[in-house]
C-alpha cells in the first residue's frame, strides 16, 4: 500500500503540474467543451500578461528604483566611462561635418549649416539692437572698446598726415596745386589778379605751394591738430543712439557685413569638409574628460526628475503586455520550467512522500482494525 500511494500521491502531482499548461487548445466530446481543457496558463493568459505587466510596474520597475539606480555612484561611473569612450570615438572619426549631417537626413549640409549660421546672426543682430537701438554708443559698446578706438586717433591723424604729404609730393599732387592755383588766379579778374601776375612774373605758383603744404603736413602741430579734430568729431560719435547708425548704414547692409565678416572668420566651408578628428584635436581631451562627465550628470538629474513622467509615458505595463501575449504557451511553458523545473520536480517527490506514508497509515489502519 506504501508503493501504490506513492506512485498515486507522484502521478497526482505531476498531473496538476502538467494540466498548468496543456493542453494547450481545448478538446471536446462531441459538441461539449471537455472540462479543464485548456490548461490553466492557456485559458488565463491574457489575465496573466496584464498581472504581470502590473506587477513588474507597481512592484519591480517602479519609478523610485530606476531613480536610485540613475543617483549610484557605481552606475553614474560606467555610464561616465561609456559616454567617454563613445564621444571620444565620434571626434575620432575621419568623416566631415557635412557626412555626418547627411546620414542625419540634411543632404546639403553647408547650405544649411549657412543658413543656420545667418538665421543666428539676423536674430542676434535684432536682440541686441531691441536692447541698445535707443542708447548712445558709449553706453552701448565695452569700455576696452572704446579705449582702443581713442589710442588709435593718433595713429589715425599720422596716417592722415603722412598719406597726404605722399600725395602732394607726387606729381598728381603737384598737378592738382596747379590747376587750384590757376583756378583761383582765374576767378581773381581785376586789380587783384593783374597785381599778382606782375608780382610773380613767370614764376610758378605750383612750385613755391607744394614744398610749403608738405612742411605744413610734416609738422607735429598738423597731425596735433587733426587728432583734436578726430577726437572731437569722435566725442561726437559716441553720443549717437545706436539707431542713427543703422539709419545711416542701413540694417541689411550692416547684416550683411557681420554675416560676410563672421563667415571670413569661420569659413563654414572649410569647416563642413574637414575631418571631424581634425576639427576636434585642439579640444578632444577637454570635451572628453570635463565636458562628457558634466553632460552625463546633468542627462541623469534631468531623467531622474522626469522618470514618473516618463515611465508613465512608456505605458511599460501595456508594452509588457502584449509582449506576454504575443508569446507561444509552448515559450511559456519553457520560461516557466526553465525558472521553477527544480521546484516543480520537489513538488512531483513531494506528492509521492506523501502518498507513501498515507499508504503506510491505511496499511496500519487495515492491519490493526
Amino acid at each position: 500500500m506504501v508503493v501504490v500511494g506513492a506512485v498515486i500521491g507522484g502521478l497526482t502531482n505531476s498531473l496538476a503540474i502538467m494540466m498548468l499548461f496543456r493542453p494547450y487548445k481545448p478538446l471536446y466530446l462531441g459538441k461539449r467543451q471537455i472540462p479543464f481543457t485548456p490548461g490553466l496558463i492557456p485559458k488565463r493568459r491574457s489575465e496573466l500578461a496584464e498581472q504581470m505587466g502590473k506587477i513588474v510596474v507597481n512592484h519591480l520597475l517602479t519609478p523610485e528604483s530606476i531613480k536610485r539606480k540613475f543617483i549610484n555612484g557605481d552606475f553614474q561611473k560606467e555610464a561616465e566611462n561609456l559616454a567617454k569612450k563613445e564621444f571620444a570615438r565620434l571626434l575620432n572619426t575621419e568623416k566631415t561635418p557635412a557626412e555626418l549631417l547627411g546620414k542625419l537626413g540634411f543632404e546639403d549640409g553647408k547650405a544649411k549649416a549657412e543658413e543656420q549660421l545667418d538665421a543666428f546672426i539676423e536674430k542676434k543682430y535684432e536682440t541686441l539692437m531691441d536692447k541698445y537701438r535707443h542708447k548712445p554708443l558709449k553706453e552701448v559698446l565695452a569700455p576696452e572698446l572704446l579705449a582702443k578706438a581713442e589710442s588709435r586717433i593718433p595713429v589715425i591723424s599720422e596716417y592722415i598726415a603722412q598719406k597726404g604729404e605722399d600725395y602732394f609730393s607726387s606729381i598728381e599732387g603737384k598737378m592738382r596745386i596747379q590747376r587750384l592755383v590757376d583756378d583761383f588766379v582765374k576767378g581773381r579778374s581785376g586789380v587783384l589778379g593783374n597785381m599778382l601776375q606782375m608780382v610773380m612774373g613767370n614764376v610758378n605758383l605750383a612750385d613755391k605751394i607744394q614744398p610749403e603744404i608738405i612742411k605744413f603736413l610734416r609738422s607735429e602741430g598738423t597731425q596735433d591738430m587733426i587728432a583734436a579734430l578726430l577726437q572731437k568729431e569722435w566725442m561726437k560719435v559716441l553720443d549717437w543712439e545706436a539707431a542713427r547708425i543703422e539709419e545711416q548704414f542701413e540694417r541689411k547692409n550692416i547684416i550683411k557685413s557681420i554675416k560676410l565678416y563672421v563667415r571670413k572668420i569661420i569659413k563654414a566651408d572649410d569647416l563642413m569638409d574637414t575631418p571631424l578628428s581634425k576639427l576636434a584635436e585642439p579640444f578632444t581631451e577637454t570635451l572628453v574628460e570635463k565636458a562628457v562627465p558634466g553632460l552625463v550628470g546633468m542627462a541623469g538629474e534631468w531623467l531622474s526628475n522626469r522618470m514618473d513622467i516618463i515611465m508613465e509615458r512608456l505605458h511599460l505595463a501595456d508594452i509588457i503586455k502584449q509582449q506576454v501575449e504575443s508569446f507561444s504557451v509552448e515559450r511559456l511553458e519553457e520560461m516557466v520550467l526553465s525558472i521553477s523545473r527544480r521546484e516543480l520536480k520537489m513538488i512531483t517527490y513531494l506528492g509521492a512522500l506523501l502518498g507513501g506514508i498515507i499508504g503506510l497509515l491505511q496499511g496500519f489502519l487495515v492491519l490493526f482494525i
